[in-house]
């Protein structure tokens, strides 16, 4: 059942129009005081906001304002006894979905409502696909909505079928190593073994030892032969991550290798010959430690042939939404029904700043599943730290910046708009300019295309 609140300060019109909308099998939220409005916009959801323009203490146009601050995607019907021009206008720069002049008629209004709730059921569905279904833009677990991720796609649909060495760098938890994934998954090796050594996780002659492997006696404890990493991935892709770890002893032997393509075990005199590709990782600066002397030059020229960048979460957000569905589904499993996401939950999620990267987001997301009820994510299922910090940054509903968008909404408004930018463009174009024939072949109202076309396309009425 759609839900719609209805904003009127005179009593027998808002009576009136609550006895006939809930006639007509809607929802309705009643109030008289429009000063009511923002708190019930923050704590509850609507499908469709009604509200008289001329109203005291705040006006029509004031909570239009608040209603588009704080539910962006929620249409607003302006209800007007002053039938002007220049207030009609006002109202739909603000963003306004229609205007409806008193005394009007029921079936007017109630087919302007109809209109409303189906274009936003309509962008909603959009939304709601693209981020389940995760774009295009999709190598293996890698989602990929920003321009940020789209490039770093690109690159590996070029360097996966050579046999280059790659160097990937970002910050922890960006996701490095499913970059290095599906290199090795799209490339000629990809039948072969995919090893990963983390160099910060093991101790200098560990990390030796497991990566040029030891001969028998090598060192107390080596009672026989071993397989380094370069044997075990003979054919295939060896991924060293925290390459920046690597002690500069161990720096000098790695280089040898890339450049003979043969080891040497540990205690051992014989040369070995290896097939394999390296990618390595880092979220240090190779460049800093270059200069501190703590890593070879040499070595940095031969891991960076091609380096990849993953920029981290906070760089792309265009990438959250899609990322936090994306991690339900693979959590919940396929055929059943996703937890819903309220639309306060996304912005909340659209401001944080995730210093953990997508690791974090991942975990939270698998917080918020652990106590969510009801088939429901709300904001106490969320990791306290998030709540923290999205309280205090939250910016203030009034503002005052009448018609801009805030940062949290950016990305969603800059993808419908985009759609419907370039359609409108299109219709245009076939009825060469023509607005009464446009919105009559894309079955709206004027008032709704002038809406939506940019300020200078003129005033109601002219073609």
């Amino acid at each position: 059942m759609p839900q719609i609140l209805l904003i009127d300060d005179e009593p027998r019109m808002l009576s009136l129009l609550n006895t006939i909308l809930k006639g007509e099998g809607y929802g309705v939220t009643s109030i008289q005081d429009g000063t009511k409005v923002l708190d019930l916009l923050n704590t509850e959801t609507y499908d469709l906001m009604i509200t008289d323009i001329r109203m005291t203490p705040i006006n029509g146009l004031e909570l239009l304002k608040i209603a588009r601050q704080v539910r962006p995607a929620m249409p607003v019907i302006i209800l007007t006894a002053f039938g002007s021009v220049e207030t009609a206008i006002e109202a739909m720069k603000l963003g306004s979905f229609d205007y409806v002049t008193k005394p009007f008629k029921m079936d007017e209004l109630l087919i302007t409502i109809q209109r409303a709730l189906e274009y936003s059921r309509a962008l909603s569905e959009n939304v709601e696909l693209k981020e389940e279904l995760v774009g295009r833009y999709k190598f293996e677990n890698i989602v990929a909505e920003s321009p940020a991720m789209r490039n770093v796609c690109e690159m590996i649909k070029r360097v996966a079928p050579a046999d280059t060495t790659v160097l990937i760098t970002g910050e922890s938890g960006t996701g490095k190593e499913l970059v290095a994934k599906a290199i090795h998954l799209h490339s000629k090796r990809k039948d072969k073994r995919f090893l990963a050594v983390n160099c910060a996780a093991l101790p200098e002659a560990l990390l030796e030892s497991e990566m040029f492997g030891h001969v028998k006696g090598a060192f107390t404890g080596a009672s026989c032969n071993k397989d380094g990493l370069f044997e075990s991935a003979s054919g295939g892709t060896l991924f060293l991550d925290e390459i920046s770890s690597m002690p500069l002893s161990i720096q000098g032997k790695l280089l040898r290798v890339l450049q003979e393509r043969e080891i040497r075990r540990v205690g051992g005199n014989d040369t070995i010959p290896v097939d394999v590709r390296v990618i390595a990782a880092t979220n240090t600066s190779l460049e800093a430690m270059i200069k501190l002397g703590t890593f070879r030059e040499d070595l940095y020229y031969r891991l960076s042939v091609i380096p990849i960048e993953v920029k981290p979460l906070r760089d792309r957000q265009e990438d959250i939404l899609p990322l936090v569905y994306h991690v339900l589904r693979r959590e919940i499993g396929e055929g059943r029904d996703l937890p819903k996401i309220t639309p306060e939950i996304k912005e909340m999620f659209e401001r944080y700043t995730w210093p953990g990267n997508v690791r974090e987001l991942e975990n939270a997301v698998k917080h918020a599943i652990t106590f969510a009820q009801d088939n429901k994510i709300t904001p106490d299922v969320l990791p306290p730290r998030i709540l923290n910090q999205v309280k205090v940054t939250e910016p203030h509903p009034h503002s005052g910046q009448e018609g801009s968008d805030d940062l949290r909404n950016k990305s969603l408004k800059a993808f419908l708009r985009e759609r419907e930018k370039e359609y409108l463009e299109q219709v245009l174009s076939l009825t060469k300019g023509d607005k009464e024939k446009a919105a009559k072949s894309l079955k709206i109202s004027l008032a709704t295309l002038y809406r939506k076309l940019p300020e200078e396309s003129g005033p109601i009425g002219s073609k």
